[in-house]
């Protein structure tokens, strides 16, 4: 497992700035920074999944697909952000290694838009479940801020995964699928 490289800024007398940690046990906190780096680092991948999705789509449902996985690429990329920046808020290094993060890639020569679909509604499913759990750590450890944001985040990923069951539903009613 990678370490958890703590990065303290320094204010202008080089004193070091503490953690934004607020009231929370302060020897949970490298733990919970692991466990926000390995959520950074399975969004980032979900990102670069969907973005590379949404250039590749093709067929005869190119339009909605390429507009919603737009939009979920979008979501995830400001998610990244928040997650990255919570993480430095602890004091601690986002690192986003390759060797944390869950989500497979979507890299292949070429894939159906039905595979598409059915891929990103498997990851951002197990996304959720990490996030439950991480969320579950913080609120053990009174991290208020960083549950605050994994429940913004969950709402987030459920509702993607929403938008995509229903999608698949439709196209499935329809014999389009």
């Amino acid at each position: 497992m990678a370490q958890v490289e703590h990065a303290h800024a320094t204010n202008r007398n080089g004193n070091a700035h503490r953690p934004a940690n607020g009231s929370i046990d302060r020897g949970a906190a490298p733990a919970i920074a692991k466990a926000l780096n390995a959520l950074l680092a399975d969004s980032f991948a979900l990102y670069l999944k969907t973005k590379n999705f949404h250039w590749h789509v093709i067929g005869p449902h190119f339009r909605p697909y390429h507009l919603l996985f737009d939009e979920h690429a979008e979501e995830l990329s400001a998610s990244t952000e928040e997650l990255a920046e919570r993480v430095r808020a602890m004091g601690a290094r986002p690192a986003g290694a390759e060797e944390l993060r869950r989500i497979r890639d979507g890299k292949r020569p070429s894939i159906r838009s039905q595979d598409m679909l059915s891929e990103l509604m498997e990851d951002n499913e197990a996304m959720a479940e990490e996030v439950r759990k991480v969320r579950g750590l913080c609120e053990r450890h009174a991290d208020a801020a960083s549950t605050s944001l994994l429940q913004s985040l969950l709402g987030q990923t459920e509702r993607r995964r929403e938008f995509l069951c229903d999608l698949r539903r439709e196209q499935e009613e329809d014999n389009t699928f």
